[in-house]
């Protein structure tokens, strides 16, 4: 039935003269004696019209109110439209095939009104043309943030959408707004960020000193030590809150960041395995002043490979003789002191689970050496040094855990810490957007912005596509943390996906800005010289793509797949 062919194509094919009447799609006859002409246009055409005029071609309105330019098709199509729309009111609901139209005169009146009509979209449809880009644009960006010399795009600005509304969960039980008290401490950190971190990032950057007037203040404002219970004198943050902090601090400055969450790193461990003592003695001094400290695992030959640590403690009566060196130690030259993990059983084939025992070490013990200042591709103001212990004497009851446990708390430990990787590399993504949106707005090629061109705004889409995937597996990794779950997988895929993301966005980012990206002067070269660390620290991307094939693996176990 032709009636069910394509609708572009019953009208590319069909339209024409015949004889003495019109064709549209169907067939058209003359009936002779009285003179009349019989339209039999196809019903799927007007016979939808005449109940409903806007079902014909949902597509046309959309592109309308949208400003989607219409194709050649659309066009048409909204002459038949206009056509349709003037059918008497008398003839709605009644077949197509029993409306005729008096007489020529008649038909010739009905054409003239339908062609204004056309004229009307028609307009429509060029002007759309024109604003189209950039609409298009706007879609994907464009939000003030407040705050001087940066924007607020797609990144951010789907985040309070989703996160930050006053209305109720959905009735699904899926819940994507932040409580009042998340959002005014993100808030708060923004302002922080903005007023502090922001205007001095790229001078840390040049002199790689370490950031202690910003350790400092954050501090004083709370933001530092917030997985410490308050039962040690912390504020006992949530892990959702906690990664807010670190996100937005990343914003600012990811080497900054880091300096900061190298506190969360140290602290959890000792929050695992630590006795009520050892938690009083090392968490609450963290709160009385600003301190900072480290998680002493990678050694020169043992990164990816925990299992291959050779830094050794002997117990002699109630210590621990710790020998050895580690390496790539975060805040390693500030540190007040150490989460050091070492190999308490020689046997190279006792298991990894009960091979190693972990310690609170003070960073002033006697055979404590700190190495220099290592001078990294980026992060620079981030403390990153080497660390060697020669006889360094440790109390027994600074032991982490039961001794032989210290791998498996080691481990624990990345299942909370790797969200809180995988909000700092979002937090740097989302500046790499910003920036770059706001270059592409201002830098102007062939007479208009490069943001106009398709090539620049598709990676500007991408980035933020990236982004709020990264954001979301962030934030749900840290909800498996507050709900008690085991982590490891979403821990992994968040980590990995947004250092991945991270990287990608800096690569962007970089391609916007063009040759002035390769320049110092420009933010763009600092944030890809930032990002490339998140493939590598806690866990390589590569490390993460075997711990999410494990834990899928074991759980089809579980389920006796295999």
């Amino acid at each position: 039935m032709e009636g069910r062919r394509s609708l572009e194509g019953q009208i590319a094919k069909r339209t024409n003269r015949a004889g003495k009447g019109l064709k549209i799609g169907g067939q058209c006859r003359e009936r002779g004696r009285n003179g009349t002409f019989e339209w039999s246009i196809q019903s799927f055409l007007l016979k939808p019209l005449c109940s409903d005029p806007l079902s014909i071609h949902p597509r046309l309105f959309s592109c309308i109110s949208t400003s989607v330019p219409l194709s050649v098709p659309d066009i048409i199509l909204s002459f038949c439209l206009s056509l349709s729309l003037l059918l008497p009111p008398n003839l709605r609901g009644q077949s197509t095939s029993d409306y005729v139209v008096p007489n020529p005169i008649a038909s010739v009146s009905v054409c003239a009104s339908a062609s204004a009509c056309f004229f009307f979209f028609f307009f429509i449809s060029i002007l759309s043309s024109f604003q189209s880009d950039h609409l298009h644009l706007q879609a994907i960006m464009l939000s003030s943030r407040g705050c001087v010399g940066r924007i607020h795009v797609l990144g951010r600005a789907a985040a309070r959408m989703a996160y930050s509304s006053s209305a109720s969960p959905a009735s699904s039980g899926l819940n994507f707004e932040f409580t009042p008290e998340q959002i005014a401490l993100r808030d708060s950190v923004r302002k922080f960020v903005t007023d502090e971190i922001i205007p001095v990032a790229a001078q840390y950057d040049k002199t790689m000193e370490y950031p202690w007037p910003i350790i400092k203040k954050a501090h004083s404002l709370g933001f530092l030590n917030g997985v410490v219970p308050e039962k040690y004198g912390g504020v006992g943050l949530d892990a959702v809150s906690d990664v807010l902090i670190c996100e937005e601090v990343a914003y600012g400055c990811s080497g900054m960041a880091t300096a900061v969450t190298g506190n969360d790193l140290a602290e959890t461990p000792v929050l695992i395995g630590g006795s009520e003592e050892i938690k009083k003695k090392f968490l609450g001094r963290m709160i009385e002043e600003p301190l900072v400290a480290s998680y002493a695992v990678t050694e020169p030959c043992a990164g990816s490979d925990v299992a291959g640590i050779k830094m050794k403690c002997e117990k002699k009566g109630d210590e621990y003789i710790l020998n050895g060196s580690k390496m790539w130690i975060t805040n390693a030259g500030h540190a007040n002191w150490f989460f050091v993990l070492a190999r308490s059983d020689p046997d190279p084939k006792t298991p990894a689970g009960k091979a190693f025992t972990a310690f609170a070490v003070e960073g002033d013990s006697p055979g404590l050496t700190r190495g220099r200042k290592e001078i990294n591709m980026g992060q620079r103001c981030s403390d990153t040094r080497g660390i060697t212990f020669e006889d360094v004497r440790v109390p027994a009851s600074h032991v982490v855990g039961a001794p032989g446990e210290g791998f498996k708390i080691a481990m624990k430990t990345f299942d909370k810490t790797r969200p809180i990787v995988a909000a700092v590399a979002s937090g740097l993504a989302e500046r790499c957007l910003d920036v770059a949106t706001q270059y592409s707005l201002e830098r102007k090629a062939f007479g208009t912005e490069i943001a106009n061109f398709q090539g620049v705004a598709f990676m500007l889409a991408e980035m933020a596509m990236q982004i709020e995937m990264a954001r979301y597996m962030t934030y749900k990794s840290a909800y498996w943390v507050d709900t008690g779950r085991p982590g490891s997988f979403f821990a992994s895929i968040a980590k990995l996906f947004a250092s991945d993301t991270a990287n990608m966005a800096a690569t962007n980012c970089v391609q916007v800005f063009g040759g002035a990206g390769f320049n110092t002067e420009y933010p763009a070269e600092k944030l890809m010289r930032d990002a490339k660390i998140f493939q590598i620290y806690e866990g390589t991307s590569q490390i993460q793509r075997v711990v999410i094939a494990r834990q899928m693996l074991a759980r089809l176990k579980e389920q006796g797949f295999y």
